[in-house]
């Protein structure tokens, strides 16, 4: 079983850019995309599902807070539209299909970088508060997943490092959103803690696996990166974790995808 995770900064340009082109070739049978950024009814329009796929998707109230979705080439059994959170379900941040073995799900967190002190619209709450309060929500949530007998895969795009060998060293000498002291704690939390796996970490432990390289740094080649993208796993399946890389050489997002293998079937 192969599960992609990407955040595309826009679905439609990034199918312009190649999404698809460089999705044929890769074999997957889930992918899991975030900030896609269109209605729900565009997907009417088969130039928004590769050939062999059906769509699944979850939109924001308002596009720009992104939308989720989920592709795939099996039937699966159930698809949930949100975990329960009003503010999360309305800015179209969770989906999660089930199938015969495992659930799968697709996450976003919302963005604070650069808008840690700007208040959200017309509310008293800031960005970085918006984002802590879905990480406080999604935590409860992954807590309460890892208590069931199902397995789950949670591709999610958490806008946060984990360790100081998931960021360049930009990100170490100035406080960010992305690289605070309480959102690395979260992740030492749900990872330590609570006992969520990092699928990538399982079998890649070197330094410089970037998947984000924000607009403001100087770009992919200068190393001004970091690791915000994730599949998060139940403990049950650990050990299915066959195979996994991050492919930094795509253009269509400034995220990358992140790719990996299980050693689980679909049906």
């Amino acid at each position: 079983m192969r599960v992609v995770s990407i955040s595309v900064n826009g679905l439609a340009q990034a199918i312009e850019s190649g999404f698809f082109d460089w999705l044929h070739k890769q074999d997957a049978d889930v992918v899991c995309v975030q900030d896609h950024r269109i209605r729900m009814a565009d997907l009417d329009d088969p130039a928004f599902t590769p050939e062999g796929y059906e769509a699944y998707f979850i939109d924001a109230e308002n596009t720009e807070d992104g939308g989720v979705g989920i592709y795939t080439r099996h039937f699966p059994k159930a698809i949930i539209y949100g975990f329960s959170n009003e503010q999360a379900d309305r800015e179209g941040r969770f989906i999660q299909a089930d199938f015969d073995r495992v659930s799968v799900a697709s996450v976003m967190a919302p963005r604070a970088l650069g808008r840690e002190e700007e208040l959200v619209g017309d509310s008293d709450e800031t960005h970085l508060d918006r984002k802590d309060a879905f990480m406080d929500a999604f935590g409860v949530h992954l807590q309460k997943t890892l208590r069931k007998r199902r397995q789950f895969i949670f591709c999610a795009n958490l806008q946060t490092a984990h360790h100081v060998t998931d960021a360049s060293p930009l990100y170490h000498k100035v406080e960010v959103s992305g690289f605070l002291p309480h959102e690395r704690a979260w992740m030492d939390r749900m990872i330590d803690e609570v006992g969520c796996v990092d699928a990538f970490r399982e079998i890649n432990r070197q330094s410089n696996q970037f998947t984000w390289w924000p607009e403001g740094a100087e770009g992919r080649r200068r190393l001004a990166g970091i690791r915000t993208d994730y599949q998060l796993l139940t403990p049950g399946i650990r050990r299915k974790v066959t195979d996994g890389w991050i492919d930094d050489s795509t253009r269509f997002s400034d995220h990358a995808p992140l790719v990996m293998d299980y050693d689980i079937e679909m049906m």
